[in-house]
């Protein structure tokens, strides 16, 4: 090979590598300065949804689509800066979406099923709900997943086309919430005296609503027990304590007034010869 025609060859391939760093650097500046104006932008839209007060879930649903929207823009503008195709490119990706659709089905219907949860609103973040498999207070309603954080602080993720299309119990919707209690007490006990002792107990409790009355029943003869029904209305956020502290104070009262709890008992009679 002649010195002329090496001397071609690094001309040329100097040349691409300029016209190579040119193309590199132009899209380290294309990606930093993307990275700078999806930052800028969601905190534009964040700030927005917040002023015009939005519920929490909608924000984070909508933050959540706008922040993969803006990073898939700025993707296609680096291939274009590196001299990809962009036409081919998207038509490849057009061809290809069909079997990547199927194949992401499970997720297309997650993203489905949280437009439906924001439209319908079944629950909000903040809402202690029971899901498919899961409970908790729900932390982020995302494109793909709601979050969760149960009670003894772990997060687990759903996916949303499971918490659109199966049976969500909602705790948190209603102000007010029933709560209920069976006490058993020993045959002999007198059920008006009873009655009257949970009646004092439910007057002491400020937060017992009056409104829808409270009710005591007779509600089984059992085996060993006469059991107690005992319903009562209070505040949903309330109603833990309410349940609770309920426990506590029949347990306390009925001792002092000598009302029996019972235990199981089994009477055996001997034939006699």
């Amino acid at each position: 090979m002649s010195k002329i025609n090496v001397e071609q060859l690094l001309d040329k391939f100097v040349n691409w590598g300029i016209e190579c760093g040119k193309d590199i650097i132009g899209a380290v500046i294309i990606y930093v300065v993307g990275r700078i104006l999806i930052k800028l932008i969601s905190r534009l839209v964040s700030g927005l949804l917040e002023k015009r007060k939005f519920e929490i879930s909608v924000q984070t649903f909508v933050k959540s689509l706008l922040n993969i929207l803006l990073n898939l823009i700025l993707a296609f503008a680096i291939f274009a800066r590196l001299g990809v195709e962009t036409t081919s490119f998207a038509a490849l990706l057009a061809s290809a979406g069909v079997a990547i659709g199927m194949a992401l089905s499970g997720n297309l219907s997650n993203f489905a099923g949280g437009l439906i949860i924001l439209v319908f609103k079944p629950f909000k973040v903040g809402d202690y709900i029971d899901g498919p498999g899961a409970s908790g207070t729900v932390k982020e309603i995302q494109i793909f997943h709601t979050i969760l954080s149960t009670t003894d602080n772990r997060i687990i993720y759903v996916p949303n086309g499971n918490m659109s299309s199966n049976v969500v119990v909602n705790y948190s919707k209603q102000e007010i919430r029933r709560a209920e209690w069976t006490f058993g007490v020993e045959y002999g006990e007198d059920f008006e005296h009873v009655k009257e002792v949970l009646k004092r107990i439910i007057a002491a409790d400020s937060r017992i609503l009056a409104d829808p009355a409270p009710f005591i029943g007779l509600g089984a003869l059992a085996d060993s027990s006469v059991n107690i029904t005992l319903r009562v209305w209070t505040k949903t956020a309330d109603y833990w304590d309410v349940y609770f502290d309920m426990n506590k104070n029949v347990y306390a009262t009925f001792n002092k007034e000598g009302i029996g709890f019972p235990f199981p008992q089994l009477t055996v009679h001997q034939a006699q010869d």
